[in-house]
């Protein structure tokens, strides 16, 4: 016989706030780390949220462009304390790492030359790329289900690696077969049994997939007011960098340019990343591809989500376009924080009410599901892009000029990470003291 949890009430706002605060500071291991740590709290722990409901948010924000945790907290905080609480908690899930990110900027343009430090990054790099190719692994085992996806995400890597194709559109052509697909391919309806031993497993939870969340629904008013604001929080910024700022045709580039990735940053940062580096190293050169690595290694190593390394590529391109100042490199990357996140809170806040009334809706989840195949084959792209630039520095790909060092850190942390199941903030931190081994031996 299975015991009845006893139902838990709907906890206080300071509770809330306690939790979320706590997460920003202990939200390390990028999306599937965060979300673990959500799930045995918010689930397991307090019974805040039931695992159905969770699932079903989560579905969601990883469907949604931007960083699918951040967002998560954000809806969760939602569903718990309306406007107010999704803002905590998606500010909270940010804000510890923007300032830890900061400082390890400045740190690294001030004392990154060092031939010392530069040894911790040839460590930290290889480690990197074998994080995004199990990434590649980890996302393709839970969704590429069918012949269909894996077509599409062979189709997507093609579109982007060698046919340079723009990522917006690799979705839009994602989401055309998708609902090619799903016509001819229609979802069975669930069971009876099976809606049954749903409804029992969401006994005892305080927000449950029959919680009736208030102001759900569309409400032409409220969407109305919700565009008009976002639109202010969006312009204020940029007209008082217009105002205060030096340059303001630099600003407007970078708040319009980390705008746009937002807004087709679907799959969380490693699907945006090729996007971002191909423009900020090749067109904007706001920093190199060396430099790209060795950010994309520091948001590793910091808390919360892993799209703040776009912070950094902020932060590098004051720096560099005003010929190494501090203190516009460091309002670079508040400005790029700030446009990256915005459109992530307006997403939730808009779309949440609508979303929950489309949490039994197969049909979409299925056609959804497409999209994300498509994910898999720019994450891949992702991995070779950077992989040759760690594993033939010199920039010929040619076996003479292979690195062999890094091939071998590279497959060391492979079977570290996927076999063994190290654990990867740990494996990073190694990384770096390798790194910084060999040049010490090697020096």
């Amino acid at each position: 016989m299975t015991q009845l949890l006893t139902p838990v009430s709907k906890p206080t706002f300071t509770e809330a706030l306690r939790f979320w605060l706590k997460l920003g500071f202990i939200s390390f291991g990028g999306p599937a780390g965060q979300i673990a740590i959500m799930h045995t709290v918010l689930v397991e722990q307090k019974r805040w949220i039931s695992d159905a409901k969770f699932l079903h948010a989560l579905n969601y924000c990883m469907l949604l462009p931007g960083p699918e945790a951040q967002q998560l907290a954000t809806y969760i905080g939602w569903l718990l304390h309306g406007t107010r609480g999704g803002l905590v908690a998606g500010i909270l899930f940010v804000l510890p790492s923007v300032f830890i990110l900061l400082a390890l900027s400045l740190l690294y343009v001030t004392v990154g030359t060092l031939p010392a430090l530069q040894g911790v990054f040839a460590g930290l790099k290889p480690a990197v790329v074998a994080v995004i190719l199990l990434a590649v692994v980890k996302i393709g085992q839970k969704s590429l289900l069918s012949p269909l996806h894996y077509a599409v995400a062979v189709a997507s890597f093609v579109g982007i690696f060698w046919l340079n194709v723009p990522f917006p559109l690799l979705i839009l052509g994602a989401a055309a077969i998708a609902l090619a697909a799903q016509r001819f391919f229609p979802v069975p309806a669930t069971n009876a049994a099976a809606q049954v031993r749903a409804a029992q497993a969401e006994e005892g939870y305080f927000l449950t997939t029959q919680t009736v969340v208030p102001g759900t629904g569309f409400s032409g008013a409220r969407l109305l007011r919700q565009v008009v604001v976002a639109v202010v929080l969006w312009a204020m910024p940029l007209g008082a960098l217009g105002v205060l700022a030096p340059e303001f045709s630099f600003w407007r580039t970078l708040s319009l340019f980390f705008t746009q990735a937002a807004l087709v940053t679907f799959g969380g940062a490693y699907a945006v990343l090729p996007y971002v580096a191909q423009v900020s190293v090749e067109k904007l050169h706001w920093l190199t591809q060396g430099q790209m690595l060795d950010g994309l290694a520091l948001g590793e190593t910091t808390p919360g989500p892993l799209i703040m390394v776009l912070a950094f590529v902020g932060f590098m391109g004051g720096y560099t376009h005003f010929g190494g100042s501090l203190a516009l490199g460091a309002l670079g990357l508040l400005t790029t924080t700030y446009y990256t996140f915005l459109p992530c809170f307006v997403f939730i806040l808009v779309g949440a009410p609508l979303i929950e009334r489309t949490q039994h809706n197969t049909h979409l989840k299925t056609v959804l599901s497409i999209i994300t195949a498509a994910v898999v084959g720019v994450v891949l792209n992702l991995a070779v892009y950077l992989g040759r630039a760690v594993l033939f520095p010199s920039g010929h790909f040619e076996l003479s000029q292979l690195h062999l060092p890094s091939l071998l850190w590279f497959m060391v942390s492979v079977v570290a990470l996927y076999w063994f199941k190290l654990n990867l903030i740990l494996w990073i931190a190694g990384s770096a003291g390798v790194g910084l081994l060999y040049y010490l031996l090697t020096s």
